[in-house]
C-alpha cells in the first residue's frame, strides 16, 4: 500500500504542477462564462435589428390588423399589380423580404401558393411567425364564408395543462421533467468528458514512461498492477480537483457577472420560442425561485449515485486506456485500439439522450442502464426519474464485477506490454499476452 500511495502522489503532483494544467484550470472558467454571455449578447443584438417586410396582397385578404408592427418587425403594404414590380421595389428599398399573397377564389389553393421573397435565406422563426399570422387570418375568412361566428368559436376554445403525478402521490410537471433531463444529461456528459480527457492522460503517461525507458527502472521496485492503479487513481484525483475548481469559479463568475450586468436570470425570453416553451417558462416564473424546483429533485440520492457511477465508470475505462498505453510504443499506434473503447461511451450518450428523454423507464433505457460499459452514463440520466432500486443495485453490482474483471485483464496486458518494444501489437498478439 505504501508503494501505491507513493505512485498516486507522484502522478497527482506531476499533473497539478504542470504549467498547462494550472493555466487551463484557472483560465477555462473565464472562457466558459465569457462564451455564455457573448452568445447571449450576440443573440440579443441579432434579434434587436428591425426588419421591414413588404406585403403584396392581391385581394386584400390579409387585414392590416393581422400584421401589426412591432419593435422588431415593420410591415409595408404595396399597391403594385405585378409581383416583379413589387420585388424590384422591395430590393430597391432594401426591405428584409416580400410576402406575396396571390389571387385565388379557393382559400385552400391560395394558402399553398403564398410566396416569401428575400435577398438571403430568411430567419426561419420570423417566417414561422408570419405563417401563423397569415394562417389565422385565412382561417377567419374561411369561417366567415361558412357563416360561422369566429368570436364564439374562440370562446369555445379550452386550454388544457395536465398536472402530472404518480400513483403514490408524487407531484411532477413538464418543466420539472425538463429539469430532471437537464441534470441527468449534464451528469452523463461530464462523466464522458472526464473519462476521455483523463483516460487519455493515463495512456499518454504510460507511453511517455515506456518510450523514455523509465518504466524499466520503476518496474524493478513495484508490481505492474500497483503502477497501473497508481496512475489511474493519481490522474483521477487531479481531474476531480480541476473539476471542483472549475465548478466553484464558474458559479462565482456567473453570479458576479449577473449582478453587475443587471441581468434577470429568471427573465422569460420573448422572441423565438414556441407555445410549449412559453408555458414552461411561465410555470418556471410562477415558482418563487429555482431552489424550490431543485428541492423537488432527489439531490442526495443523485449526488451519491453520481459519485459511485463516476468512480466506477472512470476506473473501468481508465484501466483499458492504461492497457492500450502499455501495448503500444507511440500515441499514433493507439488509433486501432481506441474505437472499441470510445464506441460504448458514444453509444451510451446517444441512447441516453434519445431513450431516456422519450421514456426513462422503457426497455431500451433500462437495458443500457444495466450494461456495465454504458450504465455509468445512462443510469445517471435515469436517476432523477426514480428508477426501481433493484435496477440501481444490480447496475452497480454488474459495474463493480466488470471493473474487477477488466482490471485483471488490463493488468495482464499491462504487465507484458510495458516491456515490449519495437513491435506493433495486434489484437491476436494481445490475446496471447492474456495467456502468459
Amino acid at each position: 500500500m505504501h508503494k501505491l500511495k507513493l505512485i498516486i502522489e507522484r502522478e497527482f503532483n506531476a499533473k497539478v504542477r504542470n504549467k498547462s494544467f494550472i493555466i487551463m484550470t484557472f483560465l477555462t472558467p473565464f472562457i466558459m462564462v465569457g462564451m455564455i454571455f457573448l452568445v447571449a449578447y450576440l443573440s440579443k443584438a441579432n434579434d434587436n435589428s428591425t426588419k421591414t417586410i413588404a406585403v403584396l396582397d392581391a385581394e386584400n385578404l390579409i387585414r392590416k390588423d393581422a400584421l401589426k408592427d412591432s419593435e422588431l418587425t415593420k410591415y409595408v403594404f404595396l399597391d403594385k399589380d405585378k409581383v416583379e414590380d413589387a420585388k424590384k421595389l422591395s430590393e430597391k428599398e432594401k426591405y428584409y423580404g416580400l410576402l406575396v399573397i396571390p389571387k385565388n377564389d379557393s382559400l385552400e389553393l391560395l394558402a399553398k401558393n403564398i410566396r416569401f421573397y428575400s435577398k438571403k435565406t430568411p430567419n426561419m422563426m420570423l417566417v414561422e411567425s408570419l405563417e401563423k399570422k397569415v394562417e389565422n387570418s385565412l382561417r377567419n375568412k374561411k369561417l366567415k364564408r361558412l357563416g360561422l361566428d369566429k368570436d364564439k368559436i374562440e370562446k369555445a376554445r379550452i386550454k388544457t395543462n395536465f398536472k402530472l403525478a404518480t400513483y403514490s402521490g408524487e407531484q411532477s410537471s413538464k418543466f420539472l421533467n425538463g429539469i430532471k433531463i437537464a441534470f441527468g444529461s449534464l451528469g452523463g456528459y461530464i462523466l464522458m468528458m472526464f473519462i476521455i480527457i483523463y483516460g487519455n492522460s493515463v495512456m499518454r503517461s504510460v507511453i511517455e514512461e515506456k518510450t523514455n525507458r523509465i518504466i524499466e527502472v520503476i518496474i524493478s521496485s513495484v508490481k505492474p498492477f500497483q503502477l497501473m492503479m497508481g496512475k489511474i487513481i493519481g490522474n483521477a484525483l487531479a481531474g476531480l480537483t480541476q473539476f471542483l475548481i472549475w465548478g466553484i469559479m464558474m458559479f462565482v463568475l456567473y453570479s458576479v457577472a449577473i449582478h453587475f450586468m443587471g441581468i434577470e436570470p429568471n427573465a422569460i425570453p420573448k422572441p423565438g420560442i414556441n407555445g410549449e416553451q412559453m408555458e414552461m417558462a411561465k410555470e418556471f416564473s410562477s415558482a418563487s425561485n429555482i431552489t424550490e424546483i431543485i428541492s423537488e429533485l432527489p439531490i442526495l440520492k443523485m449526488g451519491i449515485l453520481f459519485i459511485i457511477y463516476f468512480l466506477g465508470g472512470y476506473l473501468l475505462y481508465s484501466s483499458l486506456y492504461a492497457a492500450i498505453g502499455a501495448a503500444v510504443d507511440s500515441e499514433t499506434d493507439t488509433q486501432q485500439f481506441m474505437m472499441p473503447v470510445i464506441m460504448p461511451l458514444m453509444l451510451a450518450v446517444y441512447v441516453g439522450a434519445f431513450s431516456v428523454i422519450s421514456d426513462p423507464h422503457g426497455p431500451v433505457a433500462t437495458i443500457f442502464s444495466l450494461i456495465p460499459f454504458t450504465s455509468p452514463i445512462v443510469m445517471l440520466m435515469r436517476v432523477p426519474f426514480h428508477p426501481p432500486m433493484w435496477q440501481i443495485i444490480l447496475s452497480i453490482v454488474l459495474l463493480i464485477v466488470t471493473f474487477i474483471l477488466v482490471v485483471w485483464f488490463a493488468s495482464k496486458i499491462y504487465r507484458v506490454g510495458i516491456l515490449m518494444y519495437g513491435k506493433k501489437p495486434t489484437y491476436k498478439e494481445i490475446f496471447k499476452w492474456l495467456k502468459y
